[in-house]
């Protein structure tokens, strides 16, 4: 890859993720200005307020519910299907016809055609999970084997999209034991061909949120959210 494809895929993976996903949870979040707004668990939600923040106010009070819901575990979910987009769309891979598999691709590392289920991050499959992904792989190569064609294990893989090796779980590694799991900057290296992409990627996505500088909507809908409380605790 020339230094000018691999600008050529950052400006790509830049502008596919403001559009998509940052302006998806930009507006996600500002629309947390009501109270209706939320499924609100009585017993913990004054206690996470004294927790975090040492004072009941409707601010507090506010900010425990609108923290969690913008920065939590909900945008992991959007980050994976995100993700599998993005790789498609940087024509480094394309969307499988395989049952099982997410996307397809060939390793600039060693030439050869791999099958990959595409993950988020290195914590992110249950035990459960190692019993599908293997036997998706399994199917994969046995109807390859029907069809006259030849799929080695070797290129049923998983590609865990960021961390590293040391902090894969053990669901991971059971994988690893019989299909390679490719994370972070190893995958990355594999799709692109560059040794450096992965943390030009994260870097580039840090510049989207720079360039949208939400921190003034966040205090706004905090405020907007607090009042609402207000509101609704001098009607009870």
């Amino acid at each position: 890859m020339t230094e000018q494809e691999k600008i050529a895929l950052l400006t790509t993976a830049k502008d596919l993720f403001r559009n998509s996903f940052a302006t998806n949870h930009y507006r996600n979040t500002e629309g947390l200005d009501k109270i209706s707004k939320f499924n609100i668990n009585p017993f913990l939600h004054k206690y996470l307020t004294m927790f975090a923040f040492g004072e009941d106010t409707p601010m507090n009070r506010a900010k425990a519910l609108i923290y969690p819901r913008s920065f939590g575990t909900s945008l992991v979910t959007s980050f994976g299907n995100f993700m599998q987009t993005l790789c498609n769309e940087l024509k480094q891979s394309y969307p499988s016809t395989t049952t099982g598999m997410d996307i397809e691709f060939d390793d600039t590392v060693d030439g050869r055609h791999k099958y990959c289920q595409l993950k988020s991050g290195p914590n992110t499959i249950n035990k459960d999970d190692v019993t599908t992904v293997k036997d998706h792989f399994r199917n994969a190569i046995n109807l390859a084997r029907t069809n006259g064609q030849a799929i080695a294990s070797m290129d049923c893989v998983v590609g865990v999209c960021y961390g590293t090796r040391g902090e894969l779980s053990g669901h991971y590694r059971k994988i690893d034991e019989d299909y390679p799991v490719y994370v972070g900057d190893q995958f990355w290296t594999r799709l692109t061909g560059d040794d450096h992409f992965y943390e030009d990627l994260i870097n580039a996505f840090a510049e989207v949120a720079a360039d949208i500088n939400a921190s003034d909507m966040v205090e706004d809908t905090v405020r907007k959210l607090a009042a609402d409380i207000k509101a609704h605790s001098m009607e009870e």
